[in-house]
């Protein structure tokens, strides 16, 4: 039963392993260690073996990487990668074969790219593997994306400021209009834009998705994938979505103007459109979709909302401290903080104290010094002010300067607010989000 499953694609973790690294596995070392016990062992469970510890770890993305003599397996917990192992060549080649064969990808294919996908049935939970291929100079490289339904979460859970929840919560209560989420892969898009659906699903809306792929399943929600080899693209779903009667759409990515105008059109005749766009920041929103080809008009009728957003670490608790500011610090604080909107309630900054990690942290940590992520946001409304002035094809520098007039926080500024607060570090602000 257990070979039929993973031939279907699935393949189902036994309880003795999944009770063994519940027990053993705290961190990257005992996960080193387990996986050189079945290397030594039982190759035929050594994927199994390395599925659930990086899923119980908390491992966004698994890396196999091929190098000249060895191989290497990295995992990537919250956002930053960290080596697990290296392994000889023979390993790779056996597990590579096992991955191909479950993700249905063709196993005489090693000169291009290849995407499949396989779910791995573990602790009652059905977790969602996207797989990636790539060709390398000593082999193929190996990406799998885990997309734990764990990570599904609330608006509510979002850890938003008052501001922010507010202004969120009234944009996607509207019936129409388009809310665009920016910012690279992995920055939390999608759980923002999964938490709004979550926020406002309720039997009396038809809401309906179109992704490349589906990542999470959504009760009450129609999802569909699109498929590009049989000539399904986002453009082609988006027009059968129309038709549809749906009151939400929630689209994966605009990428192309056929898209863009697609939504946009939705947008402006009773929908509410919810959609991401690969920009650095929310101000960029507006430029991409007019480099796009989307026509000015439309964007300023349509767009209602652009959102900013990256990932930073936060502290640990268990083995960070709380320290008086440096003057430094402090003046780059005051500094950052000294023209936020009056909404935002923060602490008299001279009494403030931030957060200082632990060189080599604990194990509760993995010895890093930072457990678990909070999203930084930016975001700015469209009203009549900003309308008119998107029809004059402004620059990113042009429009930033104009929602800053209308009070939006920038990221970095979020970033301060979250060392002010004693949440992340400035070190780990200025890893993901650009001085200013």
């Amino acid at each position: 039963m257990e070979d039929a499953k993973k031939l279907l694609g699935s393949v189902q973790i036994s309880q003795e392993i999944i009770t063994e690294v519940k027990n053993e596995v705290k961190h990257i070392a005992d996960f080193k260690i387990k996986v050189e016990k079945y290397l030594a062992e039982n190759t035929t469970q050594l994927l199994d073996v390395i599925l659930f510890s990086s899923i119980y770890l908390g491992a966004s993305d698994i890396h196999i990487e091929p190098e000249q003599t060895s191989s290497r397996l990295r995992i990537r917990l919250d956002g930053v990668l960290q080596d697990v192992i290296f392994f000889e060549q023979n390993i790779y080649h056996t597990l590579i074969s096992r991955l191909k064969l479950l993700s249905k990808l063709k196993l005489n294919i090693v000169d291009r790219p290849q995407d499949g996908r396989f779910t791995v049935l573990a602790d009652e939970l059905l977790i969602e593997m996207r797989v990636s291929s790539l060709p390398a100079e000593y082999g193929e490289s190996i990406v799998m994306r885990i997309l734990n339904p764990k990570n599904l979460i609330g608006l509510e859970a979002l850890g938003l400021r008052k501001d922010l929840y507010k202004a969120f919560e009234k944009e996607i209560n509207k019936p129409n209009g388009m809310i665009i989420v920016t910012g690279p892969t992995g920055s939390g898009k999608t759980t923002t834009l999964y938490a709004f659906l979550m926020k406002i699903q309720n039997p009396e809306i038809k809401v309906i998705t179109i992704e490349d792929p589906i990542e999470y399943h959504l009760k009450g929600v129609s999802q569909t994938q699109v498929a590009p080899e049989k000539g399904y693209d986002f453009s082609d779903g988006l027009r059968s979505i129309v038709r549809q009667d749906p009151d939400v759409i929630l689209v994966g990515e605009i990428r192309d103007l056929e898209t863009a105008k697609i939504s946009l059109q939705a947008s402006l005749t009773g929908h509410l459109v919810l959609s991401t766009l690969h920009t650095n920041d929310a101000a960029g929103t507006i430029p991409r979709l007019v480099d796009l080809g989307a026509d000015p008009a439309s964007i300023a009728s349509g767009l209602k909302m652009a959102i900013g957003q990256r990932l930073v670490r936060k502290i640990c608790k268990k083995c960070s401290t709380m320290e008086k500011p440096s003057a430094k610090e402090l003046e780059e604080l005051e500094k950052g903080l000294a023209n936020l909107p009056k909404e935002i309630e923060l602490s008299e900054l001279k009494t403030v104290k931030v957060a200082k990690t632990k060189e080599g942290g604990c194990e509760a940590c993995n010895f890093t010094g930072y457990k678990g992520r909070q999203g930084l946001y930016e975001a700015f409304q469209i009203d009549a002010e900003i309308e008119r002035f998107i029809l004059s094809n402004p620059p990113v520098s042009d429009v930033k300067e104009m929602a800053r007039k209308k009070g939006m926080v920038t990221m970095y500024q979020a970033g301060l607010i979250e060392i002010a607060k004693g949440i992340t570090t400035f070190d780990e602000v200025k890893r993901v989000v650009e001085e200013e």
